[in-house]
């Protein structure tokens, strides 16, 4: 008996995968600065803490084009997703907290003039004797402060303003919505200039000091 045998030639399957890309962004969260916004009680502001935590230093953005195209196609506002964002290489960090009396928000309802900033201290950048005592002894908040050093500054920013000297604005009227000039060949001509101007924040850095002579006496 003779049996047939049907072969059948395997299928291949190609699966097309959604192209996906990724970035990587190094974040530098020890410049030991942070910014107020300007016209916040640099008299008010306190020491309120310190204590070890983990910080990124890279930040990690993803995009699935196929995905983001769906969305865009269905909600104009886009998604959350495009790009997804995520915070990698975490380290362990000093972070120094402060607080101070600043302008109410707006869209906070019990107008409270009470904020908060924090910097990030490499574990280096405090010496050995320091680390021990932060980490040994529960120390009194003015004697903890001593440790570091608060400094302010204010810097001019420059602003690129319209000359209102050196240009030439066309005569005209709104007419239904729409600016018309009065002479149709009449051309704007508009100048700027660079000025200076305040900065809308105030820069405060923090930096190690030396210890306090409470602070010696726990060594």
């Amino acid at each position: 008996m003779i049996r047939r045998v049907l072969v059948f030639p395997a299928l291949s399957v190609l699966c097309v995968l959604p192209a996906i890309g990724a970035s990587v962004r190094e974040l530098r969260p020890f410049t030991h600065i942070a910014e107020i916004p300007a016209g916040s009680d640099i008299s008010s502001i306190r020491f309120e803490g310190v204590k070890i935590v983990k910080v990124a230093t890279e930040s990690k953005s993803v995009s699935d084009e196929r995905y983001c195209e769906q969305v865009e196609m269905r909600e104009p506002g886009g998604s959350e997703r495009c790009p997804y964002t995520e915070r990698q290489s975490f380290t362990p960090a000093y972070q120094v907290t402060y607080s101070y009396q600043g302008q109410p928000l707006t869209s906070d309802e019990y107008g409270s003039g009470y904020f908060t900033f924090s910097v990030y201290l490499r574990p280096d950048d405090l010496s050995p004797a320091v680390r021990q005592t932060l980490a040994e002894h529960k120390l009194a908040k003015s004697d903890t402060a001593g440790f570091f050093e608060l400094r302010t500054s204010t810097s001019q920013s420059q602003q690129v303003v319209v000359d209102e000297a050196s240009s030439k604005f066309c005569d005209g009227n709104f007419m239904d919505g729409a600016w018309m000039r009065s002479d149709p060949k009449c051309e704007d001509r508009i100048s700027t200039k660079t000025v200076a101007g305040s900065s809308p924040y105030i820069t405060v850095k923090v930096d190690p000091a030396v210890p306090t002579t409470a602070s010696n006496s726990h060594r």
